[in-house]
C-alpha cells in the first residue's frame, strides 16, 4: 500500500480518551447502517460497558455491528461481554485466541494491535486508544496520554476497505460463515474538507513495511525539526541511521518516551540507546505525569502520523498496525503544540551527565534488558539478520512512498 494521499478530508485531532470516547460514542449513536470496531484491549470498566451498551443499542435498531478484539489483549472479552453482545445480535470475534501461553512462537506475537472504528462508511477513527478508561490504571499512572483522529472524506474509503478485509479474514479463519459480509462496491467518497491524508497498515503479506517506509521517507526529507512521541521505542538500524543522518543535516530532533511504564523490560532496554542518541544531538524526554501510550510524530510542521504502531520490532515487524499519515500544516501544528505542552508540563529531559553517573548495577540491568529483548526477537524468528534484511528492502524502495 503506497502512501496514497487523498485530499478533501476533514480531520479532528483527539487528545486521549476524554476527547475520543465522546466523539466515537456520538457517531455510534448516530449510525444507521453498519459499524466496524477493532481494538487490542476491550476492558470491563466504565468505558468498556458504555461502548458495549452503545453497540447493542445500534444493533437493536437494525445496524450491522462487527467487533474484533485481539485474543491476547482482550483475553477476558469473551467472558465479560460476548453473551450481552450475542443477545443483541452484535457480531463479535477474537483475533487469535490465546491457547498454550507458555510456548514462545512467532505467531503468538502477531497480534491485532489496530484501534479502528468505521461507521456507515462515512466517518472513521484511527489512533492508539484502546477501549479502556483513561483512569483504569494505578493512581500514579492515571490518566493515560494518547491520541486518535476522526476522519471524514475520501480517506475513509481506505479505512473501510481495511476493516472489511480484516473481518473477512477472521471470519474465514474462525469458520463463522454466518458472519460473512454481503458484496461491496468500493466507491469514492466526496470531499468534505481540504486536508490531505493516507491510511497505512502493517501486515505480514503485502504491507509489511508500509508504516516504517513512511517514517523513513519523511525523516529523509526533514529539513527543520522531527518531534516523536512514542510509547515503546527501539528502532532498527535503518530507522536509527535515518535519524542520525537528519541530525547531521542540522535537523532538530526531540523524542518523548515513557517515564512510567507497564513494560519495565522494554523501557530499560530502550534506555541503553539514550547516550548514542545524545551523541547525535537528539534530545530525549521522559513523560512522568502519567502513563504515555501515544504513537505520533510531526516533521517540519507539515507531515504527521497518528496511529497504533510503536517504533520497535514487535510493532514494525510482527503486529498488525494502522496509522494515519497526514500532509497538512494545520493538524501537524496542532499535534506539535500538544506534544510540546506535554513535554513542558509533564516530562523531564534526560541528560548525558545523569546517565554517565548512574551506578554500575543500573547500567548492567539496562544492558541485560536490551540483550534479553533482542534474544526474544530472535527466538520469534525475527533476529538481527531478518530485521536487517527487511530494512534493507525498505531502504531500496523507500523513496516510492515519500510524501
Amino acid at each position: 500500500m503506497n502512501a496514497g494521499f487523498e485530499s478533501g478530508n476533514s480531520l479532528t485531532l483527539l487528545n486521549s480518551g476524554a476527547a475520543y470516547f465522546p466523539a466515537m460514542l456520538a457517531e455510534i449513536d448516530a449510525a444507521s447502517a453498519e459499524i466496524y470496531l477493532e481494538s487490542y484491549i476491550f476492558a470491563n470498566d466504565t468505558i468498556g460497558r458504555r461502548v458495549v451498551a452503545a453497540l447493542c443499542a445500534a444493533a437493536q435498531r437494525g445496524v450491522r455491528v462487527h467487533v474484533i478484539v485481539d485474543g491476547f489483549g482482550g483475553r477476558n472479552f469473551v467472558e465479560d461481554f460476548m453473551p450481552q453482545l450475542a443477545q443483541a445480535e452484535v457480531q463479535a470475534m477474537l483475533y487469535r485466541p490465546e491457547i498454550g501461553r507458555f510456548r514462545l512462537k512467532r505467531h503468538r506475537l502477531r497480534r491485532l494491535h489496530r484501534k479502528l472504528v468505521v461507521i456507515d462508511g462515512r466517518v472513521a477513527f484511527v489512533g492508539g486508544i484502546n477501549i479502556i478508561d483513561d483512569h483504569n490504571a494505578p493512581p500514579d499512572m492515571s490518566p493515560r496520554y494518547d491520541y486518535a483522529v476522526r476522519i471524514e472524506g475520501p480517506t475513509v474509503a481506505q479505512i473501510h476497505h481495511a476493516v472489511r478485509r480484516m473481518w473477512e479474514i477472521v471470519t474465514w479463519v474462525n469458520f463463522k460463515r454466518r458472519f460473512r459480509l454481503p458484496p461491496y462496491n468500493r466507491q469514492a467518497l466526496p470531499a468534505v474538507g481540504s486536508q490531505r491524508a493516507a491510511f497505512l497498515i502493517r501486515d505480514n503479506i503485502r504491507h509489511r513495511q508500509d508504516i516504517l517506509n513512511a517514517y523513513i521517507g519523511a525523516i529523509n526529507l526533514a529539513r527543520d525539526e522531527i518531534l516523536i512521541a512514542n510509547a515503546y521505542f527501539m528502532p532498527g538500524v535503518r530507522f536509527a541511521r535515518a535519524l542520525q543522518a537528519a541530525a547531521r543535516r542540522g535537523v532538530r530532533i526531540s523524542i518523548l518516551l515513557q517515564g512510567k511504564t507497564d513494560h519495565p523490560l522494554l523501557r530499560f532496554a530502550t534506555q541503553t540507546l539514550y547516550l548514542a542518541a545524545m551523541e547525535n544531538n537528539i534530545r530525549i524526554f521522559e513523560y512522568e505525569k502519567s502513563f504515555m501510550h501515544a504513537k505520533v510524530a510531526v516533521i517540519d510542521g507539515q507531515w504527521a502520523t497518528i496511529g497504533s504502531s510503536n517504533i520497535d520490532p514487535f510493532s514494525l515487524l510482527l503486529a498488525k498496525e494502522a496509522n494515519l499519515v497526514v500532509d497538512d500544516r494545520r493538524l501537524a501544528c496542532e499535534l506539535h503544540e500538544s506534544i510540546e505542552t506535554a513535554i513542558r508540563e509533564g516530562a523531564r529531559e534526560i541528560l548525558a551527565e545523569t546517565l554517565i553517573r548512574l551506578p554500575l548495577y543500573t547500567k548492567l540491568l539496562r544492558w541485560l534488558s536490551y540483550g534479553l529483548v533482542r534474544l526474544l526477537v530472535g527466538l520469534t524468528g525475527y533476529g538481527p539478520k531478518h530485521w536487517r534484511a527487511d530494512e534493507e528492502q525498505i531502504e531500496t524502495s523507500g523513496t516510492k512512498n515519500e510524501p
